[in-house]
């Protein structure tokens, strides 16, 4: 059934099967029109937190229990519902988030292919396994871990909430979710939605500030968090879930490195646009964007001249209502002034600084959160803009000699969650074999180079555990085994 979904909307904390109506709201700006409101969300309480953890606790006691049939066909009810609201809903998003409208319905088309995707295999992946041989059985069951926090970003809001809710739901767990303030309202209408198909206290979706993170990590009847965003906020939650040992998973901050090898064919027109979208697709602001682009030095000039030519073609800044806009705004102020910093320091450090892209009203331009999409040529291998992740529409293009120096340089960093090679494909497939990351695409990048049915996350600081895939799924369950030998003595021990 279709909502009417009208901005600005109001939304507020979905607690045990009702809507709580919060004390106060807070208004969530448009960052292509600051002075516009896309809506107000509830600044919800600690005690509301904790309302929100004892009821998912209480409804875990009957839903550990529940039919995978009556789950799967929950599930599929609250995905029609999306479905039937997806052009309101990637409007709702692109409003409060700034990122164009083609790239809202993107994120939902990829939020509701995960949930399929759970749902398809939730029997198969979940299923009790039965193993006899000579030497006895075992029965492995895969067990739901009891009360997940869920905690999503602002920049791919939807599809990092929704790819946390359907495997969680399914396996038998259930929920309290908690999004970000730079975009909370499409996350909490659609949890909304979905929590209306299961049982009181089975999904649960509360907003606030750090007090609320803080319960949510923290509070005993939580068992696992399930957390995207920033690293150093991984650090804090690893810390609040040591004291009660709970499960984690934590996709956190990436600087991508993209390697452009000598084989690489620089007059493919398609590729070097692959290239671009790979840079600026959401304005910068992905965890898998390429933020580092390492170019052989014999084709480096070329290399240059050529994205240039595709980023003048592809980069159009404003509206993200519009059609045809590829670019629009950076997400908030803050985000905006750390990209602008980058930049100024690069400027300082004598660096060339090229921006790119046309701009088609520069009044609404000047009004709104945007910034011109920048490259950033000559920069030292350790500068700022190389070695910090920019999340933003700002990317450095740097030289290296060989296959080894390539490698070297991309794995020179604390973070590893994907990366890019570029070239023959024999030849890139043997150096991504030799990047330290979660995930390396060949001859594509980002969201492009995504595929739901293969785990993904970090190495080294850029988390622990998977996301997507079967691994994915397996990460809202606790392995149990029952073992019967057919030899229940040791055979050394004396009588």
């Amino acid at each position: 059934m279709a909502l009417k979904i009208e901005t600005p909307l109001t939304v507020n904390a979905y607690i045990n099967g009702e809507i709580v109506e919060a004390q106060e709201h807070a208004p969530r700006e448009n960052p292509a029109k600051p002075d516009e409101t896309a809506g107000y969300w509830p600044k919800n309480t600690v005690e509301e937190a904790k309302q929100a953890i004892d009821s998912a606790d209480e409804a875990f006691k009957s839903w550990k229990h529940s039919e995978m049939k009556d789950r799967i066909e929950r599930m599929q009810k609250g995905i029609q519902k999306i479905k039937d609201n997806q052009d309101d809903l990637a409007e709702l998003l692109s409003k409060e988030h700034g990122k164009p409208i083609y790239d809202a319905q993107g994120e939902l088309t990829v939020s509701l292919m995960f949930m399929e995707y759970a749902v398809e295999n939730a029997e198969r992946v979940y299923k009790e396994e039965v193993n006899e041989d000579e030497r006895g059985k075992n029965i492995l069951r895969h067990d739901p871990i009891g009360v997940v926090s869920a905690i999503s970003p602002w920049n791919y809001p939807l599809a990092l909430s929704t790819e946390k809710i359907a495997p969680a739901l399914l396996a038998g767990n259930t929920m309290v979710m908690k999004p970000s303030p730079m975009a909370p309202l499409t996350v909490t209408l659609v949890t909304q939605m979905v929590a209306e198909e299961f049982p009181e206290g089975v999904l649960n979706i509360v907003n606030g500030d750090a007090d609320i993170g803080i319960e949510l990590t923290s509070n005993d009847k939580v068992r696992k968090i399930a957390f995207t965003g920033g690293t150093n906020t991984g650090r804090h939650i690893m810390k609040a879930a040591a004291d009660t040992i709970k499960n984690v998973t934590l996709e956190l901050g990436g600087n991508d490195p993209a390697i452009f090898l000598d084989d690489f064919d620089v007059n493919d027109e398609a590729a070097m646009r692959r290239v671009v979208i790979s840079n600026f697709l959401t304005g910068g602001q992905i965890c898998m964007i390429a933020k580092r682009m390492y170019v052989h030095e014999s084709i480096y000039d070329q290399f240059v001249e050529k994205y240039m030519e595709a980023a003048e073609k592809w980069l159009r800044i404003g509206d993200p209502t519009l059609e045809e806009t590829t670019v629009g705004p950076v997400n908030n102020k803050a985000q905006l002034e750390f990209v602008q910093e980058l930049i100024e320091d690069s400027r300082q450090n004598g660096y060339d600084i090229r921006e790119v892209g046309n701009v088609a009203d520069e009044e609404f331009f000047n009004n709104g959160y945007f910034m011109y999409p920048t490259v950033v040529l000559g920069a030292d291998y350790d500068a700022r803009i190389v070695a910090e992740e920019q999340f933003g529409p700002a990317v450095p293009i740097l030289k290296f000699k060989d296959d080894d120096h390539a490698v070297e340089l991309a794995n020179d960093s604390e973070l590893g969650l994907t990366s890019s090679v570029w070239g023959e494909e024999a030849h890139a497939i043997e150096i991504a074999k030799r990047i330290e990351a979660g995930v390396t695409m060949v001859n594509t990048a980002a969201i492009q180079g995504l595929d739901i049915r293969y785990p993904f996350g970090g190495v080294k600081q850029s988390g622990i555990g998977r996301e997507y895939g079967e691994e994915g799924m397996l990460e809202y369950v606790d392995s149990h085994s029952i073992n019967i030998p057919k030899t229940k003595d040791l055979p050394h021990i004396p009588q």
